[in-house]
C-alpha cells in the first residue's frame, strides 16, 4: 500500500511565499519616478534660457543694424577680425560667404554668422568681428558677430 504523509500534501498546497514578493523593492519605483520628474523639470527651465531664474546671455544681446554696419554692440566680446571683399559662397558646405584676402584662396576667410545676415555686405570691403570655429576642408571659418564696411 502507498503510504502518504499528510505534512507532505500540506506543504505542496501552502503557497510559495516568494511567488508573491516583488523581483524589486517598492521603493525602487518611487526613486525612479522623482528622478524622472527632476529631469523633466531642469530640461523645462533649461529651454526657457533660465536657471534659477537667471535669464542667460544670449537672451541679452543686442543688435544694431544700418546700412555700413550690423551685429552686435559689443565686438570686444568677439576674439577673432579679419578685413576682406565680401563675396558670396563657402567651401564644401562650410559658410555661406568668404573674405577675398590678399595671399590666394588658401588664405580665404570663410564665414557664416547666426545673428546678421551678411548677403547685404555681399561686394563691399568688409571688417568682420567673430568667433573661429573648427571647419574640414575651411583653412579658417568664423561665425561672425558683426560686420562694418570700410569703403
Amino acid at each position: 500500500m502507498l503510504e502518504i504523509d499528510q505534512g507532505d500534501i500540506l506543504n505542496q498546497m501552502e503557497p510559495q511565499n516568494n511567488l508573491n514578493k516583488p523581483k524589486f523593492p517598492l521603493w525602487m519605483v518611487g526613486v525612479a519616478v522623482v528622478l524622472i520628474g527632476l529631469g523633466i523639470l531642469s530640461g523645462y527651465f533649461l529651454t526657457k534660457g533660465k536657471v534659477l531664474g537667471k535669464a542667460t546671455g544670449a537672451s541679452q544681446v543686442e543688435i544694431k543694424v544700418t546700412k555700413d554696419e550690423a551685429g552686435i554692440n559689443n565686438p570686444a566680446a568677439l576674439k577673432d577680425t579679419a578685413t576682406g571683399d565680401l563675396v558670396e559662397g563657402g567651401i564644401s558646405g562650410e559658410g555661406t560667404h568668404h573674405l577675398i584676402v590678399p595671399g590666394g584662396p588658401a588664405h580665404y576667410v570663410y564665414l557664416t554668422s547666426t545673428v546678421i545676415d551678411l548677403q547685404s555686405f555681399v561686394g563691399k570691403k568688409v571688417q568682420v568681428w567673430g568667433l573661429t570655429v573648427s571647419g574640414k576642408k575651411a583653412g579658417w571659418l568664423m561665425d561672425v558677430g558683426k560686420v562694418q564696411v570700410l569703403q
